[in-house]
């Protein structure tokens, strides 16, 4: 196997009185083009920089543009213009085998500029002429798709999984980030694989059952429905489904298949299932692009060698057409094959794209149809409320006859809060000298400003008043001057905070309609199989609740509703309540069973 390994380096040493040779200068270059190659792979990776696209001319031809591209070792190839070239001229074209080819792109060195040597004999050779030049070129060939192997990648342990079918032919599994981030949108993804040659088609249903994230509708389970999905030997298809982690305190949590949800069908036959599947999720407070970052960063170099490089750049793959003297190209496909890097200097360019597609920090993910909550959402979701605020200016009219002990009012106004219990209150706003700063500085004092004399401030002493018309959504407020004044307007910063009713707020316990239960109080499992209790609020907000189990022996149940049943068979009792009101509470009932016995209960 060729080594592709660019380092360790190792660069000239120079002292006075050093001969040196052509190996001497050659280690030079080679410290430099590898040291600059080792940064373009950890850095840039491989992939076209720039340009490099591939179209069809005719049956026969292709253009491919000029650009720029680095492949898996580092090296930089530049097609400093674009080419158009037949389908038979291309290197590897008579080694094709199938239908499917991959158009790929390599660098190319070739020696150039003969020149006289003055130490003939010396060489291997001992030739007269040398080339005195290297060009850095670059060179198109072909070969089967089948034989472009992607590069391959260690597996990380970002990602985690769980099987929820294997057969003869299929295997259908989830998989998502083994940590996702509270209060941030995360996708779970259902990948489907067949690994035999046979023509079979594969039908799955099932329902996963997710305690701390949140579909689009707001449910805590997801129904799975795959369809006759057809597939090739070694084929893969994703569905995906993006969920919103909710902002809890606990670490981790599970993703479960409901059990005795799944029903699998090959060719119409049903396939078994097995008992039970979950895969467990760390919950972090980081952001996803820290998570993402950590993951990456943290493989090493023995990890990144292991997995190998390629020395090749794909442009295209190109679907052929075989005729009794020649291939003829029927389609160019770049989608998907085409690997681009993210260049720094495009950033800016990038950043005024996205704009386009992304407002403020709520992000659609596609197909669900979901926006990525806001934090304070996300607080009102975990059971908290956060007070309503809205802010302004106002002026009160004094006129040119205002003396001390008058009376001035401010017009009606709205704050925008709506009907209700507001709370108002106003500050004096006004501009002085700020030495510090050494420019005009905004001030705003609420209270009695008589208190800052001492500061020189130019506040208006004045005694006010604010009336709330709760029923209008509005106030207005009255002033009495504590002294002469020679101002025409009086200034004032008003803010207005509307608080939840009492009852909301918990200062009242009505209890009066109010419950909780679960969507299947009574569930039959198998021995150390897993279910999720999910709750619903019946006239009341959601909740934080509690799991607890009404006796010793009788399983484990995990702070998010997760339950799993013990070794022995019988009926178990898991009371679940709201932990601020704990007298609200419901019961569900496990019925275990070993496998062989299947029951229903109605």
């Amino acid at each position: 196997m060729k080594n592709t390994k660019l380092y360790p380096f190792e660069r000239n040493r120079y002292y006075p009185g050093k001969m040196l040779t052509s190996a001497d200068f050659q280690a030079e270059q080679t410290y430099f083009n590898n040291k600059r190659r080792f940064i373009n792979n950890l850095m840039y990776g491989a992939g076209v920089v720039c340009g490099c696209g591939v179209f069809s001319l005719d049956d026969l031809s292709l253009l491919v543009e000029s650009g720029v591209a680095i492949d898996g070792l580092g090296r930089e190839i530049v097609m400093e213009s674009s080419v158009v070239k037949k389908l038979s001229a291309i290197e590897g074209f008579e080694s094709l085998k199938s239908n499917l080819a991959s158009l790929c792109l390599r660098y190319k060195e070739e020696p150039v500029h003969t020149v006289y040597t003055m130490n003939q004999g010396a060489g291997e050779d001992g030739q007269e002429y040398e080339y005195n030049r290297i060009s850095e070129n670059y060179q198109l060939f072909l070969l089967d798709q089948a034989d472009a192997v992607e590069q391959y990648q260690m597996e990380a342990e970002f990602l985690t999984s769980g099987i929820l079918l294997e057969s003869e032919d299929f295997t259908v599994k989830m998989v998502m980030p083994a940590t996702v981030c509270r209060g941030k949108n995360v996708k779970l993804e259902i990948e489907t694989e067949k690994h035999s040659a046979e023509n079979k088609k594969l039908t799955y249903h099932g329902i996963l059952q997710v305690p701390v994230f949140l579909t689009p509708d707001g449910q805590h389970e997801i129904e799975i429905n795959l369809e006759d999905i057809s597939l090739g030997n070694g084929e893969r298809v994703k569905k995906e489904y993006w969920l919103l982690t909710q902002d809890v305190t606990m670490l981790d949590t599970s993703v479960l298949l409901k059990s005795g949800s799944a029903r699998a069908y090959v060719d119409g036959a049903a396939v078994e299932i097995a008992g039970s599947c979950s895969m467990k999720v760390m919950i972090s407070g980081a952001k996803p692009r820290e998570l993402v970052s950590q993951e990456i960063g943290r493989m090493s170099l023995e990890m990144r060698n292991m997995g190998g490089y390629k020395d090749y750049v794909r442009l295209a793959d190109l679907k052929l057409v075989r005729t009794e003297s020649a291939y003829i190209i029927e389609e160019v496909l770049e989608k998907q094959v085409k690997s681009y890097i993210t260049a720094p200097a495009k950033e800016a360019l990038r950043n005024e794209y996205l704009e386009y597609f992304i407002k403020d920090a709520q992000v659609l993910k596609s197909g669900s149809g979901h926006m990525e909550a806001p934090e304070n959402q996300s607080q009102q979701q975990a059971g908290g409320r956060t007070p309503e605020v809205a802010t302004g200016i106002l002026e009160i009219p004094l006129g040119e006859s205002a003396r001390r002990g008058d009376v001035r009012y401010s017009g009606e106004i709205m704050h925008g809060l709506g009907k209700g219990n507001i709370y108002v209150d106003i500050g004096y706003e006004y501009i002085t000298e700020d030495a510090a700063l050494h420019a005009s500085a905004k001030n705003t004092i609420y209270g009695n400003p008589d208190l800052f004399k001492s500061e020189k401030t130019a506040a208006v002493e004045a005694e006010t008043a604010i009336k709330v018309m709760n029923d209008k959504g509005s106030f207005i407020v009255a002033a009495r001057l504590l002294e002469n004044v020679d101002y025409l307007v009086l200034t004032y910063r008003w803010i207005a905070i509307k608080f939840p009713a009492g009852n909301d707020l918990g200062l009242a316990e009505n209890y009066n309609g109010k419950s909780i239960s679960t969507d299947t109080p009574t569930v039959v499992m198998g021995t150390k199989e897993s279910h999720y209790f999910h709750v619903k609020y019946n006239n009341m907000d959601s909740c934080s609740v509690a799991y607890e189990l009404t006796e010793p022996g009788s399983g484990e149940i995990t702070s998010d509703g997760v339950y799993t049943a013990p070794a022995k068979e019988g009926v178990y009792e898991i009371r679940i309540y709201c932990i601020d009101m704990p007298i609200i509470c419901t019961y569900a009932y496990a019925i275990v069973k070993k496998k062989g016995f299947e029951e229903s209960v109605e």
